[in-house]
Parts: C-alpha cells; sequence; structure tokens
C-alpha cells in the first residue's frame, strides 16, 4: 500500500495568460464601475461603498456555496471585489483624509496580516488550494484587501505626488507595466515562489487597472480620454464576457487529500 495524492479541481480558474488578461480588464472596470456609481451618479463614496460591499458579501456567499468553478460567478466576484475596492480606498483617502500614502500603508499591513494568518491557519497561500469553504473565506478576504490597496496605489500614482514627481496615468502605466514584466520575466527565468510571485502580480494587476480606468473616463485637461464612465464599464464588460466565452477556462488542479492505493 501507497500513499498517493488525489488530484481535485479548485474553485478558482488555471491561472494562464487569458487569467491575467481578464484580470486587468476586471480591475479597470472596477475602477470605471466604481467612479460611476460614485461620482457621476452622485452618491458618494461611503453609499457606494455599501452598495458594492453588500454585493462582494452576497457573491462571495454564494460562491463558497457553488459545488465546483463557475467562471462567470468567478468573475463577478472578482468585480465585485475591484468596485468595492475602488470606493472604499477613495473613501479612506479623500473622505476621512487619510491620504494616498496612509491609506496604501494601512492597506498594506492589512494585506500583510490576511497572509500571515492564511499562511498560519493552513501552511500555504496557494491559490491551488482554494477549494474548501475555510480556504476560500481567507482567498476572498486577501483579495478585497489586496484589490483595495491596487486602488490606492494607483491613484497615489496618478494622482499624488511621490518624492516630488507625479507620474500621471500614462507614467502609472508605464511603471506598473514594466513592474508586471519583471514579474513574468522572474516567473520563467528565476526559481523565486511561484505563489510569491502570483500575489505580487494581482496585487500589481489593480494599480494597472486603476491608471488605465482614470486614464479612460478622466478630463482631456487632467490627462484623460474624457471617455464615458458607464460606455467605458459596458465596454470593459463586453470584452471579458467574449474572453471567458473564446477562451474557455478550466478549474485549477490542487494536491487534495492523500489516499491509500495498491
Amino acid at each position: 500500500m501507497t500513499n498517493a495524492p488525489e488530484k481535485t479541481l479548485s474553485k478558482v480558474p488555471e491561472v494562464t495568460f487569458i487569467f491575467w488578461l481578464i484580470k486587468i480588464a476586471a480591475t479597470t472596470l472596477g475602477e470605471t464601475g466604481g467612479d460611476a456609481v460614485s461620482m457621476s451618479m452622485g452618491l458618494g463614496y461611503l453609499v457606494s461603498t455599501v452598495i458594492f460591499g453588500a454585493l462582494f458579501i452576497l457573491l462571495v456567499m454564494i460562491q463558497i456555496r457553488a459545488p465546483k468553478y463557475h467562471p462567470f460567478l468567478y468573475w463577478a466576484t472578482i468585480i465585485a471585489t475591484t468596485t468595492v475596492g475602488t470606493t472604499m480606498a477613495d473613501f479612506a483617502d479623500r473622505s476621512l483624509g487619510i491620504g494616498y500614502a496612509g491609506g496604501s500603508t494601512l492597506l498594506l499591513i492589512l494585506l500583510g496580516l490576511s497572509l500571515f494568518v492564511w499562511h498560519r491557519t493552513l501552511g500555504t497561500v496557494s491559490v491551488n488550494t482554494v477549494a474548501t469553504p475555510k480556504v476560500e473565506m481567507f482567498y476572498w478576504v486577501t483579495i478585497m484587501f489586496s484589490q483595495t490597496l491596487g486602488t490606492a496605489l494607483g491613484d497615489w500614482t496618478a494622482d499624488g505626488s511621490i518624492f516630488g514627481y507625479t507620474p500621471g496615468y500614462s507614467g502609472g502605466m508605464v511603471i506598473f507595466g514594466t513592474a508586471l514584466a519583471v514579474l513574468a520575466l522572474l516567473h520563467f527565468r528565476s526559481g523565486v515562489s511561484k505563489v510569491t510571485l502570483f500575489w505580487a502580480a494581482f496585487i500589481l494587476t489593480r494599480p494597472m487597472g486603476a491608471v488605465l480606468g482614470d486614464f479612460l473616463d478622466k478630463p482631456i485637461a487632467n490627462g484623460g480620454l474624457a471617455l464615458s464612465r458607464y460606455s467605458a464599464t459596458a465596454a470593459l464588460l463586453a470584452f471579458m464576457v467574449a474572453c471567458i466565452l473564446i477562451f474557455p477556462s478550466r478549474a485549477g488542479e490542487h494536491p487534495g487529500e492523500t489516499k491509500e492505493t495498491a
């Protein structure tokens, strides 16, 4: 008799190039969609955060109760994390007056604590293990913090001053695009932990989406394209749906439980 790991399916998609493409589109949609509700509709950051927060909790509950990975449900939950992350970060940075630096620091601490507790509790933070309600709770809380942190970092880069320099929207896209390219290079050319690289990339795709979303809908005088937040959000949503339908994704695998084999 020998012990062999039983391969089981996780509740998240396999991490491929299409995964990252949809992730960037989702984070950009989170920026334009969050701004559409909080600014264009005039509901404000707090009310918008309550609305998107309730939607996030509802979708996470449905996601956890689902017996297997469903692409539309998964990406709808991701969008919920990006929209609530957008309005929550804006509320902390602007309404509460914490500022970009203070908000980013606070969210970085919360994200670090989430990953630390997850690792201490289960021994790993690999997304390949997301197959039980307990792991999923850690996963979605961590993602929510990472999306909110990414929003704060993106806004700080685009609108704030970093060491006396304001990169702006185009500069922000160059900075985060370069950082993501470095992570991709490390993934294929180095022995750096794939789990570490995944979370680093997951975090950085959010500010990339934030500056891209701001670039699309902010006034031309401020360096944006002044596109309608509603039309930009609709176009991004259509793009995501097309990617999901044209490039079907499958659930990732994880070792599962050890079982006895003859």
